[in-house]
């Protein structure tokens, strides 16, 4: 794995998460509900923080939170929902039931994972897969505070999924494949995760397969997608040779020019 690049992205989510928090707490002191009275800082933490409502900036609606259904954020930690860059709501794609096991790489703040854990119940489970500290000790922090029990988040890389072959049911993603320089590595592990039969939802930054690489590579920098996207061709391309059958790769909005959030689904076959 590129170790710059591992550690940039690792920058930019750290910052993410801290200008949350420190966003948060922001509110909170305004409110006299934290920190700045008496002597005890022990609530300055994200542990209870999610009744408090963070407004999105505007002009985000190409990302983040803004591409979910209001009612669905309501019930959610909002910390988790104001850390969301996200591009699409894979969850909505999942077509989740009762019971599975779920598996949401490049988890960010559990906006996702706390969505499917609603959907798998008490005998399902979430894991989200996080490599950035701060953002992991942020989704931590919420699920404690919200009472997911069913979910569990756990430090690692895509590339190599700390987690037994054929364990999962659904694998969820958003935004965050394109965040790998090796792409084809992601792929192999989401297959080897799968259960046969198990499936892909996923949402994703793709490029136009008229675009070159070089073009792919300066555009998909200015929307922060700093290890490049793959085209639509690449894409199902990579996800077929990987081993995934039934691949769709269907645009659902221009984040840039010729470049669109995706909505991405597959399914490894049972045998």
């Amino acid at each position: 794995m590129d170790s710059a690049l591992i550690e940039q992205v690792r920058q930019q989510y750290s910052k993410a998460a801290r200008e949350a928090i420190q966003k948060e707490f922001s509110q909170l002191t305004v409110l006299g509900a934290c920190c700045g009275e008496g002597d005890d800082d022990s609530c300055c933490s994200t542990a209870g923080v999610d009744h408090v409502h963070i407004q999105k900036p505007s002009g985000a609606a190409s990302f983040g939170s803004a591409l979910y259904p209001a009612p669905q954020l309501a019930v959610l930690p909002t910390i988790s929902v104001a850390v969301s860059s996200g591009c699409g709501n894979p969850v909505g794609l999942a077509d989740l039931c009762p019971g599975e096991v779920v598996l949401d790489l490049g988890c960010g703040g559990g906006i996702d994972a706390f969505l499917a854990a609603q959907l798998v119940g008490s005998d399902g489970k979430v894991f989200g897969l996080e490599m950035t500290e701060q953002m992991l000790a942020l989704a931590k922090s919420s699920q404690r505070a919200a009472g997911f029990a069913n979910v569990e988040f756990l430090f690692g890389y895509m590339e190599s999924i700390p987690l037994p072959a054929g364990c999962i049911d659904v694998v969820i993603s958003n935004r965050s494949v394109n965040l790998s320089c090796e792409k084809d590595s992601v792929f192999a592990e989401i297959v080897r995760a799968l259960k046969p039969g198990g499936r892909l939802a996923a949402a994703d930054v793709v490029a136009s397969d008229e675009l070159s690489g070089p073009e792919r590579t300066q555009r998909a920098a200015a929307v922060d997608c700093v290890a490049g996207v793959l085209s639509f061709s690449q894409y199902r391309d990579g996800l077929g040779a990987a081993g995934l059958e039934g691949v769709e790769v269907r645009p659902t909005h221009e984040v840039a020019p010729d470049l669109f959030a995706a909505s991405i689904a597959a399914r490894r076959p049972q045998t």
